[in-house]
């Protein structure tokens, strides 16, 4: 079986300079795909930057946890703030989607609104994935299909890394998390699977996430498993206030480096890996 490698970011559209990095990214690096937070600050100036990067492929980062909701506030009180913003404490959303009918309801139309925006945007719905992986939560897993099927979305994010490939990098144990979140990703795959739509079998960038580096990620291409690969990073041409708020501890800028760096090319060439977009991987179904 071959190895086929999406290369990707998340948050497009939350900064300019987040989007600055992805334009780099994809023009000389092998950035082919960006998930685009519709509410994000800095959306306008991504769909802008897209719109002249017929190459690159972009789809829908659902905003369910720490960011600004597309819908009034007054409409979807159950879940934001007066200000709009939708809440940073994961566990209470958590129970909150599920146990809360109201905040069931108002999660579901803010997803549903922001398949719209996406829409109205003009791009082509690449893909969809949430943030910080919220889509793994059965609720926000359930609308985000629900609403991608009415919108033509035929793939979805799991964000099940395996951890030999990262354990042949560098010494990491395997936790009670890491295997948590492999039970979390059945339910999200079976979900996806149900829906007729398909899905990677291995995703990274979590165990390093925010320190993607060059070495670490030219090193892991050489043992990535058979099958499709997605790797996703959180690059940004300089940390703003806002970055360095959301994201203290993040090397935005070094994973923008990794992006470009000539031995991440040059790790893929060399194994044979064979680096694609979602509509042009092979079939993966669930």
């Amino acid at each position: 079986m071959t190895r086929q490698l999406i290369v990707s970011v998340d948050d497009f559209g939350l900064s300019e300079e987040v989007n600055e990095a992805v334009e780099i990214a994809h023009r000389n690096g092998l950035l082919s795909t960006a998930s685009l937070m519709v509410a994000g600050p800095a959306s306008m100036d991504a769909v802008r930057r897209a719109r002249r990067l017929p190459n690159l492929h972009v789809g829908l980062h659902v905003v369910a946890i720490e960011g600004e909701a597309t819908l009034p506030p007054s409409t979807i009180a159950a879940i934001a703030s007066p200000d709009g913003q939708l809440g940073r404490d994961q566990l209470k959303l958590g129970v909150d989607y599920y146990f809360r009918p109201a905040a069931r309801r108002a999660l579901a139309r803010e997803i549903e609104a922001q398949f719209r925006a996406f829409a109205r945007s003009g791009l082509h719905l690449d893909h969809a994935n949430a943030h910080k992986h919220m889509h793994l939560h059965p609720t926000v897993g359930h609308f985000l299909i629900q609403s991608g099927l009415q919108h033509g979305l035929r793939h979805v994010r799991t964000p099940r890394e395996p951890v030999a490939p990262i354990q042949a990098v560098e010494t990491r144990l395997d936790t009670i998390g890491d295997a948590a979140l492999r039970q979390w990703c059945r339910v999200l795959r079976w979900q996806i699977q149900r829906a007729g739509m398909t899905t990677n079998d291995w995703c990274f960038g979590i165990a390093w996430s925010g320190h993607m580096s060059a070495g670490r990620v030219s090193t892991l291409i050489g043992h990535l498993p058979p099958g499709l690969s997605e790797i996703y990073f959180h690059p940004a041409t300089a940390r703003n206030g806002q970055l360095s708020t959301l994201m203290p501890d993040y090397d935005h800028v070094g994973e923008l480096d990794a992006l470009t760096h000539p031995m991440f090319r040059q790790a893929v060439e060399r194994a044979d890996v064979e680096c694609v977009s979602w509509d042009g991987a092979r079939v993966i179904s669930a």
